[in-house]
């Protein structure tokens, strides 16, 4: 990241306010639609407010072993990050590592303009959204550029909000209770991607790609290639 890309980034991040938190956290065992409204100033234009609202698709939490995340640190670093690593591994059993993603859902997208002042127009959306059921739906006020950062940031918010109540509820299914080795979270998720790709071919490439990043390949080895050549 160059260095003006570097501060519009940081900017970002440190004007971004998150007025109103959805109420419920992100689902445990399945996929969750966010809703946001977006507000900030327009650059360069006075008491030009832009709205926009739009949906963030959260994935389902995926369990991470401590071993296949500690690869993911060390590339890059020195000593104290081997460090780091090693006390993980000591500690596996004791760990919960949960995985979350999004994607922008485009379709639900749109954006207004206002002439108002800025924190008018945010106390009047948030009041329009607390008077609704906002379960899933949140109020940010942000920038105007780059403002897809003021979402990375709701959405690390939210995980921050759901990553206690999500591992409860995993933990409650027992789906860290070891097998093999590995959770039994894992090990449900990874039959879940085999059932799929027998079904569908093109979902071949992202089953090895999760067993690879799971550090199960040589395990599933001879069951992956049964399937590449039953296909």
């Amino acid at each position: 990241m160059d260095e003006k890309k570097s501060f519009d980034f940081w900017y970002a991040v440190n004007n971004t306010e998150i007025v109103l938190m959805p109420e419920r956290h992100l689902e445990t065992f399945g996929a969750t639609v966010l809703n946001y409204r977006l507000v900030s100033e327009m650059m360069d234009s006075v008491d030009q407010i832009r709205v926009r609202e739009g949906r963030i698709q959260a994935h389902q939490p995926h369990i991470i072993t401590p071993e296949a995340y500690s690869e993911t640190v060390l590339e890059g670093f020195g000593e104290q990050a081997s460090q780091y690593v090693n006390w993980l591994k000591q500690h596996e059993q004791d760990i919960r590592i949960l995985q979350y993603g999004y994607t922008l859902k485009q379709e639900a997208f749109s954006e207004h303009v206002i002439t108002d002042n800025l924190k008018s127009v945010v106390e009047r959306i948030k009041s329009e959204v607390e008077s609704v059921d906002h379960a899933h739906t949140a109020v940010v006020q942000g920038v105007d550029d780059p403002w897809d950062v003021c979402l990375v940031k709701l959405f690390w918010e939210v995980i921050r909000q759901s990553a206690a109540p999500n591992i409860r509820e995993l933990q409650k299914q027992r789906m860290f209770e070891d097998e093999g080795g590995v959770p039994r979270g894992v090990r449900n998720e990874i039959d879940v991607a085999f059932t799929a790709a027998s079904r569908d071919a093109s979902l071949i490439e992202a089953l090895a790609t999760k067993l690879q990043r799971c550090n199960l390949f040589d395990e599933y080895e001879d069951r992956f290639f049964s399937l590449v050549r039953g296909r």
